[in-house]
């Protein structure tokens, strides 16, 4: 095998910042993420800690964790192979937020700390996150940990190139990991902050009173209502799906997904709870369930989080990605009064994009993505979905006191009257270049059309407004992060609408006959 086959092998399992492959074979999907793999890849981030500590790798102290996926064993005993150059702590089943807090928190005060997980996609795939005391690791350093990687292996796999893809891990003698209840340490972190916000008068039982019932998703967050909520007070009868099962029988982990959703709001309903909260599969993500059944994710959970935000910090900065509506943007800024700055889709764009706010001396107390990534300011910017939830719950309880209800805090609102998102594959093999060129090609044809408003300042595609007889309304094109793919987003503010822009935007769409 050729240094660049082994390059490219290594480079194929990047996704942003993270490291994503299947780990199982199917019918459909390939191999992609083998044991010898994570096992260089281990010792690559090994090697880049210590550069960026300044120490030696033996003095280094790195804590792994994983979810509930079904390869989380296997990923596991390949890392510890690669890592076993350093101290190295067992964190077992936990989230991805936890193994962040690990880095911080003074119990146990890791140099740095990898996550096995690959977050809501499907039970053969797993992954690496990886973290440093300064949080997630960037981009451009994954790039540089998985080349390096791929140098490590070019003698190993020159004996043996098959073995990088069907080899179960690498041979590493003892395997040096420590168990080390990372679980226990979160968690009284998080009761720590749930005490201290709602200051009861029974402190010690904050949410006694409170039933709050937790959809899991059978991923690794299921302890959020066992672990915590329950020995705060909390009546957490009606929880559901919290056992952990890689193969995910009961739905998607993911709150983005309309089936999630229902069952974490059939689930509240069932059980008369005052609120649901649900998780994806490592627990970076999360969205809410009323008590009436109305789901708060996407643009409604930022709004109810934007509540909370103007309360703590008054017209600090909300960072968004490109696709919030219009709705969400009046709400923020003229209802509560806050700014907001609609950026990049990405939750690694828009949590940067907070923390460079800050650096230069604008407030923002909180990022937040649509798809239910939300880091506060106050957090470390890490993206928690139980932090999500907590700030919610702690709203609540002391709403309570007053007799009043959190579906009060955004009644006013806005909705629009239709949403859409279309998906366009693109079909030629440089899918970037011809992307841009399809985005070009559309601020043109709207700067041709005086029915389309080109949106400024716009960081993301091309986003148009509407505002005619015919519709109100926006739309947003713009090309995936990485997959040769063009979502278009659509709202409306009056019942069809959509049918109007899409009937705009086809005779374009037409003339590219390269997107199917």
């Amino acid at each position: 095998m050729s240094d660049f086959d082994v390059k490219k092998l290594f480079s194929t399992v990047q996704n942003g910042n993270d490291v994503r492959g299947a780990a199982i074979a199917t019918d459909r999907e390939k191999l992609t993420l083998s044991g010898p793999l994570v096992t260089f890849i281990s010792r690559a981030f090994a090697g880049f800690l210590a550069e960026k500590c300044a120490k030696d790798a033996a003095d280094l102290r790195i804590g792994v964790g994983h979810d509930s996926r079904m390869t989380a064993e296997q990923i596991k005993n390949a890392c510890f192979s690669g890592l076993n150059v350093a101290q190295v702590f067992d964190c077992g089943l936990i989230t991805t937020p936890a193994m962040f807090q690990s880095t911080v928190l003074p119990k146990s005060d890791f140099d740095g700390a990898v996550m096995i997980t690959a977050s809501h996609l499907p039970f053969n795939r797993n992954g690496m996150k990886f973290f440093t005391k300064d949080g997630a690791i960037s981009k451009a350093e994954l790039t540089s940990i998985l080349d390096e990687a791929a140098s490590l292996a070019q003698q190993y796999a020159k004996e043996d190139s098959e073995n990088l893809l069907t080899a179960d891990a690498l041979p590493a003698g003892s395997i040096p990991a420590v168990p080390f209840d990372m679980r226990a340490v979160y968690c009284n972190h998080m009761k720590e902050v749930i005490c201290r916000e709602v200051n009861a008068e029974d402190h010690d039982h904050p949410l006694k009173g409170l039933h709050i019932v937790e959809d899991a998703g059978n991923g690794a967050a299921g302890f959020f209502a066992t672990d915590i909520l329950e020995p705060l007070g909390a009546d957490i009868s009606g929880s559901v799906f919290l056992e952990p099962d890689g193969s995910f029988p009961n739905h998607v982990p993911n709150p983005e997904n309309p089936a999630a959703m229902e069952a974490a709001r059939k689930a509240t309903l069932d059980a008369k709870a005052d609120l649901g909260v649900i998780f994806d599969c490592d627990g970076d993500r999360g969205a809410v369930v009323f008590s009436d059944g109305t789901e708060v994710n996407r643009n409604t959970l930022i709004a109810l989080l934007g509540v909370i935000v103007s309360e703590q910090a008054p017209g600090s900065t909300i960072v968004t990605d490109s696709v919030t509506s219009d709705e969400l943007a009046v709400f923020l800024t003229e209802e509560l009064g806050l700014k907001h700055l609609r950026f990049k889709r990405g939750y690694k764009n828009v949590i940067d994009k907070g923390i460079a706010l800050n650096e230069a001396g604008e407030v923002c107390e909180l990022a937040i993505e649509t798809s239910g990534h939300g880091a506060f300011k106050e957090n470390h910017f890490s993206d928690d979905g139980a932090y999500i939830a907590t700030k919610i719950i702690c709203r609540m309880a002391r709403l309570r006191k007053d007799g009043k209800k959190i579906e009060s805090l955004i009644e006013n609102l806005g909705q629009p009257a239709e949403a859409a998102e279309i998906r366009l594959n693109i079909t030629v093999p440089d899918f970037k270049s011809y992307g841009q060129k399809v985005l070009d090609d559309f601020k043109a044809y709207c700067e041709n059309d005086p029915r389309f408003h080109l949106v400024s300042p716009n960081y993301e595609g091309i986003r148009a407004a509407f505002d005619d007889e015919e519709v109100k309304g926006w739309m947003l094109i713009r090309l995936s992060l990485h997959d040769p793919v063009i979502p278009i987003n659509l709202e409306s503010k009056e019942p069809g609408g959509i049918t109007v822009i899409r009937a705009r935007i086809q005779p374009f769409l037409d003339a590219h006959r390269e997107l199917n």
